[in-house]
């Protein structure tokens, strides 16, 4: 992705249309860990979480401040989480940064997901969604398809059926606020054990939701398109 010119332009894009937010709360397809964890306050190694790439890849650099402020406040709550001072920023959450906010200026927090259970991680959002009232970025970081060993062998090949019909109806479901149908999605979406074999990459987006729950506001794509064959949309909620 970070080799992408055109996927890259259009995060850079994004961001610059948004407000510039007082600190961004990352949660990574790349971070499963219960109870609720949150990462390292203070500045930290990166994650390469990631092998057999060319060496450039480990030599990124993403020097955002901490955010302990934002981590005490996640900390009142949800009741119960653990704190990793030693836990940096793995690729899920640096990747885009490097591209929405290259200045590295926005302090960032990492959090875990604690289940891969669609409700539960929804339930989550909703807890955390006053955070959004004090400026808080909240990034749910996934695919919206992802399945490594059917993706197509060149970036811009056209997409396999699985990957266009689950990308299609995602679109569709967020779009027109049918949060059960998100949630079940396993059972409602077309293709959708093609398109996510292990659902870590789709879990994301219920944290997202769940945040914008209780007062929806304004769900919609602002990034389509496939990459490798699967779909790399991204919406917004407010």
């Amino acid at each position: 992705m970070a080799d992408d010119a055109v996927w890259t332009a259009e995060l850079a894009r994004w961001s610059a249309g948004l407000p510039k937010p007082e600190a961004i709360l990352m949660v990574s397809a790349h971070w499963e860990e219960a109870p609720l964890s949150i990462g390292a306050t203070r500045p930290v190694p990166l994650v390469y979480d990631f092998w057999g790439f060319p060496e450039h890849y480990y030599t990124v650099r993403y020097d955002a401040p901490g955010a302990p402020e934002l981590a005490g406040d996640v900390r009142k709550l949800v009741p119960g989480v653990h704190q990793d001072e030693e836990r940096g920023l793995d690729h899920g959450a640096y990747v885009p940064l490097v591209e929405m906010y290259p200045d590295a200026d926005v302090p960032v927090l990492q959090m875990s997901m604690p289940t891969l259970d669609p409700a539960r991680l929804f339930e989550v959002g909703r807890t955390l969604a006053p955070l959004r009232d004090q400026g808080v970025l909240i990034v749910g970081s996934g695919f919206t398809t992802h399945n490594l060993r059917a993706m197509s062998p060149v970036p811009d090949a056209p997409p396999p059926a699985w990957s266009a019909e689950f990308d299609e109806w995602t679109d569709r479901a967020v779009e027109g606020g049918d949060v059960d149908a998100l949630l079940d999605f396993r059972a409602k979406a077309p293709a959708a054990r093609i398109a996510h074999p292990r659902t870590e990459h789709f879990a994301p987006l219920f944290v997202a939701l769940g945040a914008d729950a209780d007062a929806p506001s304004g769900r919609r794509s602002v990034i389509d398109g496939y990459w490798f064959g699967m779909a790399k949309r991204s919406f917004q909620f407010g």
